[in-house]
């Protein structure tokens, strides 16, 4: 029976669809002028109030009660007034709610800041839920026990869960006008928002209890979870909808304000009405959604404009709802005077309920401050003072009392007595928090001491920049003087008549402000200083994060990230350096799912994307951060000077950068294209909003006609659409295309290329990983495509050692395989790595395959090893350097036994393979790997003398070397080309013999192209007197070299890119001592290059493809430059 009277009353709300009944002659445009008149009031009353203490909604309560006593009371009416006023006091309670919250509650959570709502959200979750739990039971045991009424459990848990929770829109309010910390008004804020929600969902549990519905214990855990679990669900789900929409809106301000109020209005219907779960809550998680994620989404012009619309909108909200309230209150008291006199001993029973009120309030913050004090930002006693004593009750708490009285009209589960009565208490109630504990709470605040700066230190120094500040303006106001003071129009004006205008700087004049002098008398005033000096330097960066959002060199996701790596660097300033780079460097880093395409688990193309995505990311996370400390850097400096706080900042602002470069040095080594395409958007973005600026600008000041300007700054808004929804991408190389470009593998002939590619297995390998160790057998070679590899032994050590780097173009572990020797060193990954392994076995094959192609693999094999055992000399040359030098300067020979070796002066040689002895040490055996020094003792030609490296075992010194076994392979280079600290002089002299040549007749152009080393082997001179077989073999090392130096774009006969310039080349030969014919290869072994056709369709699609095969001619001890 109970459950059929509750399906046939209307369940709570609903919005009831009745006509308000009204006298016939009526007119319900007076609703406006209440409207109006509520509004006007409203303006005067924050004008009048400006400064002083009394709250904003206090005096609207106030009021609306005298607008309600004025029409309702014993004396004449208001007119027109009066009829608007009782045309809004009837209002259905449901529409009020569904009417003015969905603003107030999203204005206030959209404007909550995303870093405290993160770090106080278990403190409101403890308030909002346990809190609001354990107030209603106290409220409803107190009412029960105490009130004379006869009151069901279920009528007395009603009324304590509505009068539980604190109203958002009171509270809120309140906070605006109190100079709380911002983490206390945020707990308070955020409290009042979720446990007014988490109320509402106990009261309609209760209510609908009341109605005659029966819940089981299963029943009311699933309605509790759907109505605020599922509340929450329905907010996130708008709110990732609307985000998403958001992005196909472009420069459009008017309609992202209008989603915004549609998408807060529809929610709250589609919860409250659609889903039977609580409307408050979906609109608070939709706002604080908005808040953490999309807040940054709106730029410029748009965002202030959004602001400032919500801002009107919960205004003119906050302002009718509150004089409405007090309306409705009076209208409440002295419409009823009848029952007031049968009920006498009522106005005791409100303030006995009062009591309550405040008592629940302190006992449930008083349980809870354990929790709150551990969780956050903590909590100390005086703020658990004002949270207890903020618990103000508002228009929610109203509406839903107004609520239970409609339906006590209607329903015999509630009488006419207790709907008036939860009526009169719930008003009374309100009105005396809101007058009591609303006009003391900026008195407690007072009385605690929390409402100013405490007398300390840091007050002084931020009293002192203040000052410093103030003096600045006076600089300014004097500056402006000088250029406004005297023109053609006005003539002269003097300084005394200005000055009387400007109070607040007239008695700075003439003072002295040190800057760099902050007071530091005390003991922990450096502390407070260096706190404080952090804090303004990451209020700085965080500043000019913004800056770099507006002009679009971030995007709003990465603005999201940094902001909030400021926002925890800042709660830590008090005991730790900056840190706020901590917060960034999970972002910053080569992804580990590197390695799923070679394992098999995952699309190449797919991991790409991502791959390419997060180096995106990366690369806009360094590249800001470095610009925003640098802006930050100058500003602090310039402001405070050379004090040693701000130094002492400062060296850590420098400090923090050094990852930062270093990510974008990786990057700029491995996968430059992703740098060049991240500028372009850059630059590009920037270009397109200077020129809308322009034109903007120009028919601002006249210079231009509307009707002129409409045609292109459309087609210039096309064009910053087209950027943002389709910006260049990253375009990375095929596999086959790097292996191909690899000056090892591309010098192959075709017919033992193409076996080979297929065995060959290709590696991405994570900073610090291991390629092999020292003393393992060889099981195959590595062919270094991009990347840094590092190297170290324990044999092999030398202090001269100090650049132990591979990069692009390396064969590791090929010396190794082909003398059937452990390796002689570990090879650890100093970067991301993408290599290529061939197995020993494939070596072998190959090298069995033709006498050539061996010849070409030692030849090879020498280039890794001269930097492992002759750093001096080699370490510092790159590999295309080398393979230069070995293809200019270089004489390999197999010596047969009994045959002597003899190494010229300013030569070195390397014994590969075999075993020599010393003509003056006949009795000690030399064994490979070698290093083969002249006669002559004196080697500071080579600098060797103090690096001790003539005690080392691989060296050796003789005017002569005998073969023992069967043959000896030996390379000899001819280093006289090398200065003596090893490293090749820049003159086109230094790689020729001084023949007397002249070259004075050539341009300057060619001059400088001649001093290029990749010119050298394009201008030798051919030596058909060469032998067959040395041509053959050089011309294999020849076309490493060109791989080397162009990558993949040998023998590409198409037109170049403007990535690639054509370089021309210069016709004067060059004599050289040992020429060596460059034989062009093949069209079969020719790398492939997009053609013509294929770049202009890729430009078609805005994508950038950048053919950058030798990142290794990036000199390694550049100064990493910082990406803007």
């Amino acid at each position: 029976m109970a459950s059929s009277i509750a399906n046939e009353e209307p369940l709570p709300f609903k919005i009831i669809r009745e006509e308000v009944m009204m006298v016939e002659n009526d007119d319900p445009v007076v609703a406006i002028l209440f409207l109006g008149i509520c509004l006007i009031l409203g303006i005067g009353c924050k004008q009048l109030l400006h400064g002083s203490k009394v709250p904003y909604t206090v005096a609207l309560l106030i009021i609306g009660v005298a607008l309600g006593s004025l029409e309702y009371g014993t004396g004449p009416r208001l007119g027109k007034l009066g009829d608007g006023i009782r045309l809004w006091a009837k209002i259905n309670p449901d529409l009020l709610l569904a009417g003015f919250l969905p603003a107030l509650l999203f204005e206030s959570s959209f404007s909550m800041d995303p870093h405290y709502i993160k770090k106080c959200m278990v403190q409101m979750f403890l308030l909002a839920g346990p809190g609001v739990a354990l107030s209603t039971f106290i409220l409803g045991c107190a009412v029960k026990l105490a009130f004379p009424y006869d009151w069901s459990w279920k009528l007395s848990l009603l009324l304590g869960g509505l009068l539980s929770a604190t109203d958002p829109v009171a509270v809120v309010a309140l906070l605006k006008d109190l100079g709380a910390r911002k983490s206390l008004s945020t707990i308070i804020e955020g409290e009042s928002l979720m446990n007014d929600g988490v109320a509402m969902v106990l009261y309609q549990l209760f209510f609908k209890m009341v109605l005659g519905q029966s819940f089981s214990a299963g029943a009311i855990v699933k309605y509790l979870m759907q109505a605020s679990i599922g509340a929450v669900g329905i907010g996130l789900a708008f709110g990732v909808a609307s985000v998403f929409w958001l992005g196909f809106i472009f420069n459009d301000t008017v309609i992202e304000i209008t989603l915004t109020l549609a998408v807060s209005y529809l929610a709250y219907f589609m919860a409250q009405d659609g889903a039977d779960c609580s409307g408050i809550l979906t609109v608070m998680a939709l706002g604080m959604f908005y808040s953490l994620i999309a807040k940054r989404a709106f730029k410029g012009d748009g965002q202030q404009s959004l602001h400032h619309f919500w801002e009107m909108v919960a205004y003119i909200a906050n302002t009718l709802v509150f004089i409405l309230s007090g309306v409705v209150i009076a209208e409440g008291v002295l419409s009823t005077k009848n029952f007031f006199e049968n009920h006498e001993t009522v106005w005791g029973y409100l303030a006995l309920l009062y009591v309550f009120v405040q008592a629940s309030r302190a006992i449930v913050v008083g349980l809870l401050y354990p929790c709150l004090r551990y969780f956050g930002y903590g909590l100390d006693w005086k703020e658990a003072t004002i949270i207890a004593w903020s618990g103000l009750r508002g228009p929610v708490a109203l509406a839903l009392a107004l609520s239970v009285k409609r339906t006590s009209d209607s329903s015999p589960c509630i009488s006419q007595n207790t709907g008036t009565l939860f009526v009169f208490f719930t008003g009374g109630i309100v009105f005396l928090t809101l007058i009591v504990n609303g006009s003391t709470s900026q008195f407690i605040l007072h009385c605690l001491h929390m409402d100013r700066l405490p007398e300390d230190n840091l007050s002084k120094t931020k009293r002192r920049i203040l000052d410093f500040t103030r003096h600045q303006m006076m600089d300014k106001a004097l500056d402006i003087f000088g250029e406004l003071g005297d023109d053609e129009e006005f003539g002269p004006s003097d300084w005394p008549s200005v000055k009387r205008h400007l109070v607040c700087l007239v008695h700075l004049e003439g003072e002295q402000v040190y800057h760099n002098a902050l007071p530091g008398t005390e003991n922990n005033s450096d502390a407070l200083n260096l706190e404080n000096i952090r804090i303004r330097h990451l209020k700085g960066v965080q500043a000019s994060y913004w800056d770099m959002l507006e002009e679009g060199r971030i995007s709003s996701t990465t603005a999201n990230i940094m902001m909030q790596s400021v926002d925890e660097a800042m709660d830590s300033v008090s005991y730790k350096a900056l840190c706020d780079w901590n917060g960034l460097e999970a972002h910053v880093h080569f992804p580990s799912y590197y390695r799923l395409p070679q394992m098999k688990l995952c699309p190449e193309k797919l991991v790409t994307y991502f791959a390419v995505e997060r180096l995106e990311l990366g690369c806009h996370i360094c590249s800001a951060f470095l610009r925003a400390h640098r802006i930050a850097r100058r500003q602090l400096h310039d402001f405070l000077g050379d004090n040693e706080i701000a130094s002492l900042v400062i060296n850590e602002s420098e400090a923090e950068g050094e990852e930062a470069r270093k990510f974008l040095e990786d990057v700029r080594v491995i996968f430059p294209q992703v740098l060049h395409v991240l500028k372009t958007r850059q630059i590009t973005y920037s270009i397109l909003k200077q020129l809308s600026d322009r034109v903007k600008s120009l028919e601002k000041v006249g210079l231009s006609e509307e009707k002129e300007m409409v045609q292109l700054h459309d087609a210039l808004q096309t064009d910053l659409k087209k950027l943002l929804r389709k910006p260049p991408s990253v375009k990375m190389l095929e596999s086959s295309d790097l292996l191909r470009g690899h000056p090892f593998f591309g010098a192959l002939p075709a017919m033992v290329r193409e076996p080979l590619e297929c065995s060959t297995k290709e590696l991405m390998e994570l900073n610090r990983v291991t390629l092999y160790k020292e003393g393992c057998n060889p099981n195959g070679i590595w062919l270094i495509s991009k990347g840094l590899v590092k190297w170290r032994s324990t044999n092999l050590r030398n202090k001269r050692s100090l650049h132990p780097i591979f990069s692009h173009g390396s064969s590791l572990g090929l010396y190794e395989v082909l003398i059937g020797k452990p390796y002689i060193c570990d090879m650890i990954t100093d970067t991301v790595v993408q290599c290529f392994f061939i197995e020993a076995e494939k070596i072998h094959s190959l090298r069995s395959s033709d006498p050539i192609v061996e010849d070409f693999l030692w030849q090879e094999s020498v280039l890794v090893i001269a930097k492992l055992l002759l750093p001096q000399i080699f370490e510092k040359m790159s590999m295309h350097e080398l393979r230069t030098l070995l293809v200019e300067r270089s004489t390999m020979k197999i010596y047969a036994r009994e045959e002597t070796i003899d190494i010229a002066t300013r030569s070195v040689g390397f014994l590969l393979e075999g075993m020599i002895k010393s003509q003056e040490f006949k009795e000690d055996v030399i064994t490979s790997p070698a290093v083969l020094l002249p006669p002559r003792r004196d080697l500071s030609f080579f600098n060797l003398e103090d690096s001790g490296a003539k005690g080392a075992s691989f060296y050796h010194q003789g005017s002569g070397y005998l073969v023992v076994e069967t043959s000896a392979r030996v390379i000899i280079f001819d280093v006289a080309a090398l200065e003596s600290d090893g490293v090749f002089r820049k003159q086109s002299a230094s790689w020729i013999s001084h023949s007397g040549e002249s070259l004075g007749s050539q341009s300057r152009e060619q001059n400088a192209l001649m001093t290029c080393p990749e010119d050298v082997f394009m201008r030798r001179r051919h030596d058909h007197n060469s032998e067959k077989s040395d041509e053959r073999v050089n011309s294999l090392s020849a076309r490493a070299l060109q791989l080397s130096i162009f990558g993949s774009m040998v023998n590409c006969t198409d037109k170049h890119t403007q990535s690639f310039p054509t370089i021309s080349h210069a016709k004067a030969s060059v004599p050289s001592k040992k020429t060596v014919a460059v034989v062009p290869a093949n069209s079969e072994e020719a790398v492939n290059c997009p053609s013509e056709a294929n770049l202009k369709a890729s430009d078609d699609n805005n994508d950038v493809i950048m053919r950058i095969d030798s990142p290794s001619r990036l000199p390694l001890s550049q100064t990493s430059q910082s990406f803007v």
